[in-house]
């Protein structure tokens, strides 16, 4: 199986804070606000990432790391909200989760029509995607009954929940990030 050049890995803790965990939707709020706010440009940066890779066959580097550390502090906050990760997200430390996703050489690795139609060819994964995000939403209420009454995350659910996680991170660097022209795999594991 080949290796997919997007990596997403999460630390697993052998124990979870019981009395955050029933509060996280709660606690989370300030953080997704800020979010919110800065995630509406990261979507409009997409379109001109989009423009740049058409036209000019350039993905500046500024523009690469802006959008990566907006892709991290979002993969943060998620495994705050999965309760996977007990540690408040923070704005600009990885923390426990480590995101991999290589700057493009643009010239050799990406192809200048692709940005116009990657849209299109990622409607199967968002399909299955939705599926999956049920269950993760499940998984993670069991999960949090699980926390309350052992104080541990089930590790067979962080696996899923993770694998989710690097599925959706695939299809991003692929579609939005547009850091590659590799097709994401249908697999939740590396």
């Amino acid at each position: 199986m080949k290796e997919y050049p997007v990596k997403l890995n999460i630390d697993y803790s052998e124990s979870s804070n019981r009395l955050t965990a029933i509060f996280r939707l709660i606690l989370v709020i300030p953080i997704v606000i800020i979010l919110a706010l800065i995630s509406t440009y990261a979507e409009a940066l997409s379109l001109a990432i989009a423009m740049m890779i058409l036209f000019k066959e350039k993905y500046p580097k500024w523009w690469f790391e802006w959008h990566i550390g907006i892709t991290k502090f979002t993969y943060r906050i998620a495994a705050y909200v999965f309760l996977m990760r007990d540690e408040y997200p923070s704005t600009d430390h990885d923390q426990s989760v480590q995101i991999d996703v290589p700057y493009p050489d643009v010239k050799n690795d990406l192809k200048r029509w692709m940005p116009l139609v990657k849209w299109i060819l990622v409607i199967p994964h968002i399909i299955i995607l939705i599926f999956l995000f049920i269950g993760v939403v499940l998984s993670t209420i069991f999960a949090l009954i699980a926390i309350l009454f052992t104080g541990k995350y089930p590790k067979s659910i962080f696996n899923f929940v993770e694998g989710f996680l690097r599925w959706t991170l695939r299809v991003s660097a692929f579609a939005l990030l547009l850091t590659t022209d590799e097709y994401p795999p249908f697999r939740l594991s590396d």
